[in-house]
């Protein structure tokens, strides 16, 4: 038999069908992607290994062109809005957190009736079933402190003795009420 055919049929039916020949055909399988795909991506940058993309980002705006005027000045405050007669954002979340630091030692129905009248109906639907004996703090230490984000949302921040009772604060039709609590332990 011919020298070159048995080395052939040694090649292809010995070294092929083992785990080393398809490791072989894999890795040759591999390379000629990458290599394909170098060949269609165009030339790169050797110093860099990225491909040739622009050095600096591409602007729309001429820097030098002058202010636009979009950043330049800063948002106007927003002063919430209160319904004559009714409690401030500031009064209604030192109230709610008054009534929410009395639930130990209360029952839950007791602590919820005192929340009740503070707080908003998908707030009062979510504390459904609280337990009063999970409050974490027992007093408070400073002064409410208000975020206005619109004139009928406000977020509240009352320092306690253990952390800090973040409030967010709904008045659709100039009622304050409390429509979330958040603790934030320090």
């Amino acid at each position: 038999m011919n020298p070159v055919r048995r080395a052939l049929e040694f090649l292809f039916t010995r070294v092929l069908r083992s785990r080393l020949g398809v490791a072989l055909v894999i890795a040759v399988l591999v390379f000629g992607v990458i290599g394909a795909a170098r060949l269609v991506s165009g030339p790169v940058d050797s110093t860099l290994g990225l491909s040739t993309r622009p050095s600096q980002p591409i602007s729309t705006v001429d820097p030098h062109a002058g202010d636009d005027g979009v950043l330049s000045s800063p948002p106007a405050a927003v002063a919430p809005k209160t319904r004559p007669g009714e409690a401030t954002p500031e009064q209604t979340a030192g109230r709610f957190t008054t009534a929410w630091l009395t639930g130990p030692g209360s029952t839950a129905e007791a602590w919820q009736s005192r929340l009740r009248p503070l707080s908003t109906p998908a707030l009062l639907e979510k504390m459904t079933g609280a337990d009063p004996e999970t409050v974490p703090a027992r007093r408070v230490t400073g002064a409410v402190t208000l975020r206005a984000r619109t004139e009928s949302f406000v977020e509240a921040l009352v320092p306690l003795d253990d952390g800090r009772l973040r409030l967010e604060l709904v008045a659709p039709d100039g009622r304050w009420l409390v429509d979330a609590v958040d603790w934030e332990r320090q």
